[in-house]
């Protein structure tokens, strides 16, 4: 029974000092931060981010452009810059590929999303969208990042 009572306590106090450890690390220094850039100074509706485009995009990316202007453009704005109170730039570096890969724009189109990153509130799924049109939307939305310097 002693040897139980050891073998909890000494758990608790690995486990207890893992945490403390954790919370105690300061944060990298590299990368990006969650935080929102300060969108005060944006009027309402207008885009979030200056984006530069390509000088030509692949016969993908051009299919992907047309999609995105029927379906995702109303709400992540011309060329995803976004629009201030309504929709995130997804030409930005939260949405790098190491951070949000190719498939969570899938999953995002199909199933919606929980807004986590922004304050404009929950992306609802998009009706009308094969998996076939959000690969050549993630296409131009990799080439419009790539040529704003988000790899």
């Amino acid at each position: 029974m002693a040897k139980s009572g050891l073998f909890i306590a000494a758990f608790l106090v690995v486990a207890g000092a893992a945490i403390v450890w954790q919370q105690v690390q300061s944060a990298p220094s590299e990368g990006h931060s969650m935080t929102p850039p300060d969108l005060s100074q944006v009027a309402e509706g207008g885009p979030i981010v200056q984006v530069t485009i390509p000088a030509e995009f692949s016969s993908n990316a051009q299919i992907g452009k047309r999609v995105f202007g029927a379906k995702c453009a109303d709400c992540h704005g011309v060329n995803a810059a976004g629009q201030n109170g309504v929709a995130p730039p997804l030409v930005h570096k939260t949405y790098e590929p190491d951070h949000h890969g190719d498939g969570s724009f899938l999953l995002a189109a199909k199933n919606g999303v929980r807004a986590h990153h922004w304050r404009f509130g929950n992306m609802p799924p998009i009706e009308g969208l094969t998996d076939a049109d959000i690969k050549m939307v993630v296409a131009y939305v990799r080439e419009l990042q790539r040529a704003n310097g988000i790899n």
